[in-house]
């Protein structure tokens, strides 16, 4: 498909912190779908986003940090490539992060909106990150945010530890839930029982604040 008559402008933006032994080529690797959807060959050739005055797809390897600001036209099988994305960015990220996608819909104009009809717009949040609790902790950041960011209209932001309390509480029983169901199936530990592999959510630790 011609990216002329692509029904969508699809916007990614966000920034990732990568291992520090993450190299180019792994990034490349991960960042496979984003490029090759764009129809470029690598990494480099398709890191131009489609307005200029973006970034685009940058790599800082001092900073350890993949940033993205990064316009590509195309349709809704793109939201196919950023699951494989995300996927592989698992295995680079140090920390939790979210990436930020939105659908513009082209083919929307000002006449039809005032015939009644409504726009394709979309706005999809991603999350990456080492481990379950890592993308958790990014989760619950952000919605402790926009939580207090709209309650402050009302209330003294030193009011709202009860409102953030309970916003812990959710995340600690959707964590204890996923560890309780990795946990399933899983032979017993113990004298005689095995003590190799890998327990939990690679790494098991709760997130911070979720107590």
């Amino acid at each position: 498909m011609s990216s002329y008559n692509a029904p969508f402008e699809i916007h990614v933006h966000g920034q990732v912190p990568l291992r520090a032994d993450a190299s180019f080529e792994q990034l490349q690797e991960a960042l496979k779908p984003l490029w090759k959807y764009a129809g470029a060959r690598s990494l480099a050739d398709g890191a131009a986003s489609a307005y200029e005055e973006e970034p685009g797809i940058r790599f800082d390897a001092q900073e350890h940090l993949l940033q993205m600001c990064w316009t590509v036209r195309g349709d809704e099988d793109f939201r196919q490539s950023l699951d494989e994305m995300c996927m592989s960015l698992n295995e680079l990220a140090e920390q939790g992060a979210a990436i930020e996608v939105t659908f513009y819909d082209t083919d929307f104009d000002e006449e039809e909106e005032d015939e009644g009809a409504e726009s394709r717009d979309d706005f999809v949040m991603l999350f990456v990150g080492p481990t379950p609790a890592a993308i958790m902790q990014v989760q619950r950041d952000l919605l402790v945010q926009d939580v207090v960011n709209m309650m402050e209209r009302h209330f003294d932001g030193a009011e709202l530890g009860g409102v953030v309390a309970e916003i812990d509480k959710l995340f600690s029983q959707r964590f204890d839930a996923l560890v309780n169901s990795l946990e399933i199936g899983k032979p017993p530990r113990g004298p005689g029982g095995p003590t190799g592999g890998h327990g939990g959510t690679s790494g098991g630790r709760r997130p911070r604040h979720l107590h």
